[in-house]
């Protein structure tokens, strides 16, 4: 298990630096060692540190906060397709955006963030209460994307009646362009402790993931345990979308390629799963740079061609794949 790690780590840090030297612009190691330790040396050391390292340590927090999050939502559920994109999550952060911009020009990047949890939460809870008489994988799937439909379609009337939706539009496109060290010192944070509390748990969702008569065999609170889980839920879903707006799929395809390779046990797993999160979205966020370069493709498109046909897969597979 410790070789798979520092295989995983490895690999992570190979693209890190890989997705900084990468770009448009022509730059070396030097230039980015140069703006790692005297960022105003020159325009090239400048620009490395104020545009693409900002973009690549979002691209890291927020794919190991949605991949963990998936994690998480998939041994919570036991449902092989939960993902925080199709259950409500972040259509909800996104009709919370909608509803700042439009009610609440003036607030402030904090109180922004603020609003994702709580429109996060909202969509969750609609979804799970629609499928709680029959809490099948399916069901919830059907229910998350009724729910998502309609928030995403609140957000746009929203948008469209108070003149807001270039503006919404612009922040939930889905990419780390144009990511602030300031947003980062914001948003970070939540991720960080976020992901701490899921580590932190990673005993107890193991647990839940067998059966909620086994959990509870064990001496389990099962209440205690949803919720603090379910929290931590929201805080990745929220934060990201806040940061770099909506990416569906991250959280469904990370867990399940994880799984392969470490087991069940989700003391493994969601470790695992921050690492493959952070590597997969660097990874697409240089393929999104590259591929049209010196112009720039939507890093959701990018997402979207890679995760769709896995989704289908795991649909075609059903629960057998959990």
């Amino acid at each position: 298990m410790l070789k798979k790690f520092s295989l995983a780590f490895i690999v992570f840090i190979a693209t890190f630096i890989g997705a900084i030297v990468v770009g448009a612009a022509e730059t070396t190691m030097k230039d980015v060692w140069l703006a790692v330790t005297a960022p105003k040396t020159n325009e090239v050391a400048t620009m490395i540190y104020e545009v693409r390292l900002p973009r690549e340590v979002a691209a890291v927090v927020v794919g190991a906060a949605l991949a963990v999050a998936g994690a998480i939502m998939q041994g919570m559920t036991r449902n092989p397709l939960a993902d925080p994109g199709l259950i409500g999550l972040t259509a909800g952060a996104n009709a919370a955006l909608a509803v700042m911009f439009a009610f609440f020009p003036s607030a402030t990047y904090m109180q922004t963030v603020f609003a994702c949890f709580v429109g996060a939460a909202f969509g969750s809870l609609l979804v799970f209460g629609i499928g709680a008489k029959q809490f099948s994988p399916f069901r919830i799937v059907l229910a998350g994307a009724a729910i998502s439909t309609f928030l995403y379609a609140v957000a746009e009337g929203i948008g469209l009646i108070y003149k807001v939706s270039k503006d919404v539009s612009m922040w939930t496109a889905g990419g780390m362009m144009g990511t602030t060290w300031h947003e980062l010192k914001i948003v970070t944070p939540f991720i960080c402790f976020a992901l701490l509390f899921a580590f932190w748990q990673s005993r107890q969702l193991t647990i839940l993931s067998m059966s909620e008569e086994v959990a509870v065999g064990l001496g389990q609170q099962l209440t205690r345990v949803k919720t603090i889980l379910f929290f931590i839920v929201i805080v990745l879903a929220g934060a990201s979308v806040a940061l770099v707006g909506n990416l569906a799929f991250v959280g469904l395809m990370i867990p399940h390629l994880v799984r392969s390779l470490v087991g069940t046990d989700y003391r493994f797993i969601l470790p695992m799963s921050a690492i493959g999160g952070a590597t997969f979205m660097l990874f697409a966020d240089t393929i999104a740079r590259m591929i049209h370069a010196p112009y720039e493709t939507p890093v959701v498109a990018v997402v979207a061609v890679m995760g769709l046909p896995f989704f289908l897969f795991i649909v075609r597979k059903g629960e057998k794949m959990l």
